[in-house]
């Protein structure tokens, strides 16, 4: 059954008799006969409890949290009629971790290592947005060299891919094809390979820094990109034989989990999901950062509005993800430099060397401090444990995740630590459309509008 909720710019969705939403008599009469809602908040357990004690042939179902369909520990509150939703909510919170918060107890380098926590497919780009932020406050956001740019540019597409391949892996496991699954996540294995050549680890890299990265490209690596990206765009047209036009796919996503423009734009959504209506809106291309403006690659739309449309977009985005790689690898063999800023009062003290634990410093920094310069170990002491000043101000930045726009807000007091950082992220503003998606459709049809919005719980409870 298809599920269509129409927005228009003068109507709001009939929010019922359910007390969570007061009419202002006031308001409404202000606004001229438009509708005017006021959340007066109230906790999920009461609604399901009034929910079931009106007497009435309603039935109110959990999906979720600990269920392995909900795309992690999202709760789902459904009320049903025989196998049709009538009514969908979200419970989040059971993921809350308390990053935003904790980065104020930590310099502003440590931030890192906290925010590439929270969308943990997605980390790299969490650390560029962060990093970007604070090169705006300190004011050097022309002085990041080329070579860093280019570096945080292939880290990301990388993980673009990546995300969108769980994505797809793990909303066809959820409808029962096995083998999306496993394809996915061998192409997904491809590109961990050489991100962990790069940052030694396969997740929560805290890799790119303010000021550049932590390490320039190991020896080999240019190899291993070179090698990778004809076998993950193999395996990619692996993906679109088992899906494009599988049959049963097709009925299982096409005209499920509509969303038009209208109810897009009120929602507050971007990303694959805005983009199945047709609109091109890709910060790249519409407010470029790391050099984005310099690569060439196209923004994938489709029209549908569905979740088969979005599945589409993100198989056509990883492609393009490819032709980024390509060329930001031809960029990083014709040219040496610099990874990190020049001003040392800012730029990590030492350049990582890559042991065999997989960390470690570069022995020459660490001969040099501690046995010939008294003044580099003092540097290199202060400005690892107390930090960089940053003046104080206030920054916002967005880039384009795999998910939609995510974007961070850091503010400085002048001192060593943020005062406040703080995360909008694509994945949270995303899930409001599962109401819009759900309703009218059936129970089944959840799973895949729920697939469709690619939420990571990480990102949406912080």
């Amino acid at each position: 059954m298809s599920t269509h909720t129409e927005f228009t710019q003068t109507e709001v969705p009939d929010a019922g008799d359910n007390d969570v939403y007061a009419t202002s008599v006031a308001d409404e009469q202000a606004s001229e006969g438009a509708h005017v809602f006021n959340a007066s908040g109230g906790d999920w357990n009461d609604l399901v409890d009034e929910a079931t004690s009106l007497g009435e042939e309603r039935i109110v179902v959990n999906m979720g949290p600990q269920h392995p369909s909900t795309h992690g520990v999202l709760r789902l509150i459904l009320e049903i009629d025989g196998e049709t939703v009538t009514e969908a909510r979200a419970g989040i919170g059971y993921l809350h971790t308390g990053i935003e918060k904790n980065m104020e107890y930590r310099t502003w380098v440590q931030g890192v290592t906290f925010c590439t926590r929270m969308d943990y497919l997605t980390p790299m780009f969490q650390e560029t947005a962060y990093c970007l932020a604070v090169e705006k406050l300190l004011g050097i956001t022309d002085q990041i060299p080329e070579r860093a740019n280019v570096i945080r540019v292939l880290m990301m597409e990388m993980t673009r891919i990546s995300s969108h391949l769980i994505c797809l892996g793990t909303g066809g496991m959820e409808m029962g094809a096995t083998t999306v699954m496993t394809v996915a996540f061998r192409e997904r294995e491809r590109l961990l390979r050489v991100i962990e050549m790069v940052t030694g680890l396969r997740m929560n890299n805290a890799y790119i820094r303010p000021g550049g990265v932590a390490q320039d490209l190991p020896p080999g690596c240019i190899d291993a990109l070179r090698e990778m990206v004809p076998e993950v765009r193999r395996g990619l047209g692996e993906l679109e034989a088992l899906l494009n036009e599988n049959p049963i796919l097709k009925g299982r996503t096409v005209d499920v989990g509509v969303l038009n423009l209208a109810g897009c734009m009120a929602l507050g959504i971007t990303g694959p999901v805005l983009r199945s209506t047709g609109l091109p809106h890709d910060l790249r291309k519409l407010d470029p950062y790391c050099g984005y403006e310099t690569y060439d690659f196209e923004v994938k739309t489709r029209t549908s509005q569905d979740a088969y449309g979005r599945l589409r977009i993100r198989i056509d985005e990883m492609y393009e993800s490819l032709k980024i790689i390509e060329q930001a690898t031809d960029r990083l063999q014709d040219n040496e430099g610099p990874v990190m800023v020049a001003d040392k009062k800012i730029a990590w003290p030492a350049q990582l060397a890559l042991g065999s634990d997989g960390l470690g410093n570069s022995l020459d920094h660490i001969r040099e401090i501690m046995g010939t310069s008294m003044e580099s170990l003092i540097h290199h002491f202060k400005l690892v444990t107390e930090g960089f000043r940053v003046p104080a101000g206030q920054a916002y930045q967005a880039v384009e995740s795999p998910k939609g726009e995510l974007g961070c807000h850091v503010v400085s007091d002048g001192g060593t630590r943020p005062y406040r950082a703080h995360f909008r992220d694509p994945s949270f503003n995303n899930l409001q459309a599962v109401a819009a998606m759900c309703e009218g459709g059936q129970i089944a049809d959840v799973i895949v509008a729920v697939a469709s919005i690619d939420p990571v719980m990480g990102g949406v409870d912080r």
